[in-house]
């Protein structure tokens, strides 16, 4: 029999993931190109040129054991070198290599500073909405999931409420912007307060609170609207980045941490993500992946391609009468169901072959997440879908 944890996890296995499901049982019955499914965050846009020539290069002029070996846990130094100079042009920072710990995407460089930061009944601070994976990333090393309620006229933080959920048990905040899965971008104004926040309850209570900056939808921002750099506001910030969505590599699992020294404890911090990233059984970075974001580091995400998606998504649902925020960033609507129970609604848009996630999921029921990474002719071949069943609420 499994492990009693592992039964809670299977029970409330990802709904993004059953959808994704889903949506090929429906493709085999109907054809691909005949299911409109808005479920994953998973990028059509193709992978910039740079990307496929850097693979080919690493492989035709680097030295095969190099490339394919062994090197220390947190990744080749020349690679976090790189990526550190890279932030540095960008952000304004003084990190280097020491400061960079190559991951295996996202979740692994979560679940690393998680294992290295959280002891049992530590609280972990979230926003909702908030990626539901972050419940299993805080609940595998017993930590305490601890919830700001939404604020649904902007999705911008609760701050007033974030200030007293926070308690000496507190020992880190996620924060992910641009947001998924409302696309919302929190405002410097935003950032300068929950720092100011987090500043006094740490006098208070004589404790060390890190923020865990969740990044990997940095590059997709509209509009000319900027990205706060979170290190530079409040110093106890480690931040987590992926390419999966900047360079469209979901699949290839590379990523990173930034460990900035003026982080409290730092040094510990930095030897005990090394020793995670071990023990969690990642061992390191994949290799070839190490060395191919280095040539590629500074390639441009195709933005405009997501743009215009947004633009025809956005414009057509509110002009059929959805709500929705206007997404500022990542690649997500976040709409507001016509009916109380979104689940029902997500029911009803299958009768359509239309895949959307609940907003349940996000911990913020009412309302369902609409990834619009898809190709364009997608969007266009579901709107007749989308006009027809809000008629039927």
């Amino acid at each position: 029999m499994i492990a009693d944890r592992m039964v809670g996890f299977v029970k409330n296995s990802s709904a993004i993931r059953a959808m994704f499901e889903e949506g090929k049982r429906l493709a085999a019955i109907y054809g691909a190109e005949n299911v409109y499914d808005f479920s994953l965050g998973n990028p059509n846009v193709p992978a910039p040129a740079e990307v496929e020539r850097a693979v080919k290069a690493v492989l035709e002029e680097e030295d095969s054991v190099l490339v394919h070996g062994y090197m220390c846990n947190s990744g080749y130094e020349d690679v976090r070198a790189v990526i550190a100079d890279s932030i540095n042009r960008r952000f304004d920072t003084k990190f280097s290599e020491r400061n960079i710990i190559m991951t295996v995407g996202a979740a692994g460089g979560m679940n690393v500073i998680c294992k290295t930061l959280l002891n049992p009944g530590d609280e972990v601070v979230v926003f909702a909405p908030y990626f539901g994976e972050y419940r299993a990333y805080i609940g595998n090393y017993d930590g305490v999931l601890v919830t700001v309620s939404p604020n649904t006229e902007t999705f911008q933080p609760n701050l007033e409420e974030f200030e007293k959920k926070l308690t000496a048990k507190t020992k880190a905040v996620i924060v992910n912007t641009p947001n998924n899965p409302t696309g919302v971008v929190y405002s410097e104004s935003t950032i300068c307060k929950m720092a100011e926040i987090l500043e006094r309850k740490q006098k208070e209570f004589q404790t060390d609170i890190y923020v865990i900056s969740d990044e990997p939808y940095r590059e997709l921002a509209y509009d000319g609207v900027e990205v706060p750099y979170l290190t530079k506001y409040y110093k106890n910030t480690i931040v987590g980045y992926s390419y999966s969505k900047s360079l469209s590599l979901p699949g290839e699992r590379i990523g990173y941490l930034v460990i900035p020294d003026e982080v409290a404890d730092s040094e510990d911090i930095l030897a005990g993500a090394n020793v995670a990233t071990r023990i969690l059984g990642f061992v390191n970075a994949p290799s070839l992946l190490q060395r191919v974001v280095a040539r590629c580091v500074d390639a441009k995400c195709n933005v405009a391609a997501y743009n215009r998606n947004r633009e025809l998504i956005y414009n057509s649902l509110v002009s059929y009468g959805y709500s929705c925020v206007k997404p500022e960033g990542a690649f997500y609507l976040f709409v507001k169901s016509p009916t109380k129970d979104e689940k029902i609604f997500c029911e009803a848009a299958k009768k359509h072959n239309i895949l959307m996630v609940p907003g349940s999921s996000f911990d913020c029921p009412g309302y369902v997440r609409i990834a619009y990474c898809v190709g364009y002719d997608t969007i266009v071949k579901a709107l007749p879908g989308f006009q027809e069943l809000i008629k039927e609420f």
